[in-house]
């Protein structure tokens, strides 16, 4: 029990019981859990293809359609973790947004020590990253506070995808939603490593568009769907155990960008 109580108990629901320390869900819990994550892994991966084309998905216009789609999908998300709570009757002490790690109360630590800590994981990198940049500290300084320089990102169709709609909506959906439906059920240390599989399955969908465009043989690309799988997967647990930890939505997006940004 003392395990269990080591994480975030906002995220547990209220007289849930235990028998020698475990949790004993109510009947049928685990189940529904499931299913409701399925049903939103489904839905967001789904939503990528509504549109039909024969463009690449690096085209702005599928970006642009699937920013619109994905975008419903994560808005309505929400809506997934409200229906879990009616249909199983469990109650949790936070409010609904509370619970998803929309709030205020220690967002600032939340923030910047997660942060600190991912970037320790990515210290190789990064070290690499400063030995091969032309620009001095100072120049990087400059670039950064430059308007015109984030004006180019934002008319960017595959900066917008990689840096701001795919970690904000991955990370509303497939942890500040998912998480709160799991850890009920099995628990805050089964849940951080049962979430990203949800999140490595999802990204299996990659395979259609290598296939259809032909981009590498059938071994290289299964083999790649595994490696992507697994990785993220990995990565997938690391920001679920931080999301438990701190219960902030914000930071998981933080960070995400940041793997973006360096994998």
């Amino acid at each position: 029990m003392a395990e269990e109580e080591e994480f975030s108990p906002n995220l547990l629901t209220d007289g849930m019981e235990r028998s020698n320390g475990d949790f004993v869900p109510p009947d049928g819990l685990c189940w529904v859990s499931v299913l409701s994550c399925l049903l939103l892994a489904c839905s967001y991966v789904g939503s990528l293809y509504v549109w039909k084309s024969d463009l690449p998905r690096d085209h702005p216009t599928v970006i642009k359609r699937r920013f619109t789609s994905v975008l419903i999908v994560s808005g309505l998300s929400p809506l997934f973790v409200w229906a879990w709570r009616e249909f199983t009757g469990v109650r949790t002490v936070p409010s609904l947004l509370a619970l998803m790690g929309i709030r205020f109360e220690g967002l600032i630590p939340a923030i910047i020590l997660p942060l600190m800590l991912t970037m320790v994981l990515f210290l190789g990198p990064l070290t690499q990253l400063a030995m091969d940049c032309p620009w001095s500290f100072l120049d990087g300084i400059r670039v950064a506070l430059d308007p015109w320089f984030w004006m180019l990102c934002f008319s960017d169709m595959r900066w917008l995808r990689n840096q701001v709609v795919a970690p904000l909506t991955e990370e509303l959906v497939f942890r500040a939603c998912m998480l709160p439906m799991l850890v009920p059920c099995a628990g805050p240390l089964a849940a951080i490593f049962t979430c990203p599989l949800f999140f490595g399955v999802a990204h299996f969908h990659h395979v259609i568009e290598l296939l259809r465009f032909r981009q590498g043989t059938l071994s290289g690309i299964f083999l790649s769907a595994v490696f992507q799988f697994s990785y993220t997967a990995v990565f997938g647990a690391y920001t679920a155990f931080l999301f438990v930890r701190t219960e902030h939505l914000l930071q998981q997006r933080l960070d995400h960008s940041g793997h973006e940004m360096f994998h």
